[in-house]
């Protein structure tokens, strides 16, 4: 069960940092942009040593796709809390609507026939540099040409 749980009070928690980082400042208006920056950047540091494990961890259960879904259902959960109890801003019915809508599209991540990438075997992944490396198919024979005659081909 750890597994499961894990990633989501993980993200949960990084999700709080991140909120505060990006809208916290709102109460600081008078704060010069250079400082505000600056904290909302020292805030999200916390919050990455918080997110990227989560994901690590997720990994091994959820898709990129349902951690990603997860992600932004918290985000919208720690947002309302945040907009209600920091900012002292009202949520509207169309907003709370907006919201349980995309909490409704974030359900077909999960429950949709084929919803788990992982069940679908993929090609491996390979590197940008390895695609970047990899000789060209008439380039390939030439290659091993040269290396079965121990000559290099300059011309």
């Amino acid at each position: 069960m750890w597994p499961y749980l894990a990633p989501i009070g993980l993200l949960a928690v990084s999700n709080v940092f991140m909120t505060f980082a990006w809208y916290g400042h709102l109460k600081f208006k008078a704060a010069p942009l250079a400082v505000v920056v600056l904290v909302s950047w020292g805030i999200a540091f916390f919050e990455y040593w918080l997110a990227v494990p989560a994901n690590r961890l997720g990994h091994q259960v959820y898709s990129a796709a349902q951690l990603k879904t997860i992600q932004e259902v918290l985000t919208l959960t720690v947002f309302v809390g945040f907009s209600v109890l920091y900012l002292r801003e009202a949520i509207g019915w169309q907003v709370i609507l907006g919201f349980t809508l995309i909490a409704a599209g974030a359900a077909l991540v999960f429950f949709a026939p084929g919803a788990r990438t992982d069940e679908v075997p993929l090609p491996e992944p390979i590197g940008l540099i390895d695609a970047i490396d990899a000789p060209a198919p008439d380039r390939a024979a030439s290659a091993a040409a040269q290396d079965a005659t121990g000559t290099e081909g300059r011309g």
